[in-house]
């Protein structure tokens, strides 16, 4: 997990800078998005509908070569587009037609069509590109891991523009084909179903589709030599699986004893926030050296340190709750991250209260005991943290407890009615906190803006009067659930 910190004012008057107006009335589109937190991600002018990625990568040397064809719809008179790449590029063309192109910043490769494109006009792009994704820093950092065997795509809030061009940011969301040639013996994992593999001439090729709209930080790679699982849930979803195969023997097997619960996480989840949304599901854990997990569409990536000391199914349902709250509804901005992270943390609470080790109320209690008025913790605001607090504790555990507030305030009945209603009203698609709050209070019928500006605005303790109101404990000492540590070990890398 990578964090890094741009100065909004003065990278968006640069980037208004360089959009120059156009004598015939076609314009540039902007090279940003418009996320305050992040003013150079994803860009403007255009909306993508898919993305089919043609891929060849060399573990040996770390070589990849690719063509991305990506299917779009302009949503202005388009003069020049950006995509946010970082490989060198050899040809590009708009509707089969050659077209110009230069790179500017750290990842804007800038397009000029052979003519202007009409607003609502579908066009396709197709881009060749090749290099070495280890070799690439954009905004000083990789998002590219290399393996003994081969190499891993995964990281928040980016890592596309390592290994495919694209409009990358979560408001732009895709369908995807990940087509992917390797070396004999060697395995390519990425999102959705593997729809067929073919080898030929020492390579073979894995084909996989994601088939619903999936953010760009959600698409991942993962090749290398692995140990797969398949299945199928109780539903018929089939499950794919895969462990490096020189993961250490004591972390593998705590790591299948984590991961193969996949199908009776969701299962119970689905009781939580209703039926699943995609077309397969499932993990990888592959040998890397980073700390975190994250919630990569369809199949979850998981580091193996959350697995050295032993089994955790609770960092598992973090990442499949994030299926629902993350990936089916995505933020709209990457300052309404506590509707990924506030959510999926409170998962692990419901998930603890079902295993009778803990219940989401005696886990609030315990977390707003664990933190005096004066610890900076209560400083970080989960409803807008700012990007430098993006992935800080607040935002997952200050963040839980707003929702068991909420679940005090509004009763059960409410409550799950809300958690499942939300995502039937924004299957697909993005939302605000903002929005949350409204619909929280159209369905439960109750005021409950000062509710939410308590318990994810304010840069302080709720005092101790309103927390025992919505039900909280606010002793100096209180008895530590048993499924605190498996979950406190989430924090030793990160749950994002």
């Amino acid at each position: 997990m990578y964090r890094r910190l741009i100065v909004p004012g003065a990278l968006a008057a640069s980037l208004m800078l360089a959009i120059p107006a156009s004598a015939d009335g076609y314009s540039p589109g902007a090279p940003g998005i418009g996320d305050p937190y992040y003013p150079a991600y994803g860009n403007g002018g255009y909306d993508v509908s898919h993305y089919d990625l043609r891929l060849k990568y060399q573990p040996k040397t770390d070589l990849l070569e690719g063509t991305a064809t990506i299917l779009a719809t302009t949503t202005q008179d388009l003069s020049r587009f950006d995509l946010d790449f970082g490989l060198k590029v050899s040809e590009v063309r708009v509707n089969g037609i050659r077209a110009s192109f230069a790179t500017s910043g750290d990842e804007e490769l800038e397009i000029t069509p052979a003519a202007g494109l009409p607003k609502g006009t579908p066009i396709t792009i197709v881009v060749r590109y090749s290099g070495k994704p280890s070799d690439v820093k954009l905004f000083g950092f990789t998002s590219w891991a290399r393996t003994p065997d081969g190499a891993v795509a995964a990281n928040e809030p980016e890592s596309a523009a390592w290994w495919f061009p694209s409009n990358d940011h979560p408001r732009d969301k895709a369908t995807y084909d990940v087509s992917v040639a390797v070396p004999d013996g060697t395995q390519a994992i990425s999102n959705g179903v593997l729809t067929s593999t073919t080898s030929q001439l020492g390579w073979t090729r894995y084909n996989w589709r994601s088939d619903k709209p999936q953010a760009t930080y959600l698409a991942t790679l993962a090749i290398g030599r692995f140990d797969i699982t398949t299945g199928t849930t109780a539903n018929g979803l089939p499950v794919v699986n895969a462990y490096s195969k020189d993961l250490d023997p004591a972390t593998k097997d705590a790591a299948r004893a984590s991961v193969e619960r996949t199908s009776e996480a969701v299962e119970f989840l689905e009781g939580v926030f209703g039926p699943y949304p995609f077309n397969a599901v499932g993990g990888y854990v592959p040998n890397v050296s980073a700390g975190f997990a994250l919630e990569t569409q369809t199949r979850p990536f998981y580091s193996p340190k959350f697995f050295t000391k032993g089994s955790n199914v609770s960092v598992i349902v973090h990442e499949l709750a994030h299926q629902w709250y993350g990936d089916n509804v995505s933020v709209h901005n990457w300052a309404d991250i506590w509707l990924n992270e506030g959510f999926a943390s409170y998962a692990e609470w419901l998930w603890s209260e079902k295993e009778g080790e803990g219940t989401a109320q005696e886990l609030a209690d315990y977390v707003y005991a664990q933190h005096p008025a004066d610890d900076p913790f209560w400083t970080v605001a989960p409803g807008d943290p700012g990007a430098a607090h993006q992935f800080d504790d607040a935002v997952y555990d200050r963040g839980a407890m707003a929702l068991q507030a909420l679940r005090n305030a509004v009763g059960d009945d409410d409550f799950f009615a809300i958690l499942k209603g939300w995502q039937k009203e924004h299957a697909y698609g993005n939302a605000q906190v903002g929005d949350f709050v409204k619909y929280a209070e159209r369905v439960s019928g109750k005021p409950l803006a000062d509710l939410f500006d308590t318990w994810l605005y304010q840069p302080s303790r709720p005092a101790s009067p309103a927390a025992e109101a919505l039900g909280f404990k606010a002793a100096r000492s209180v008895p530590q659930p048993r499924s605190w540590p498996a979950i406190a070990r989430a924090h030793s890398g990160s749950r994002i």
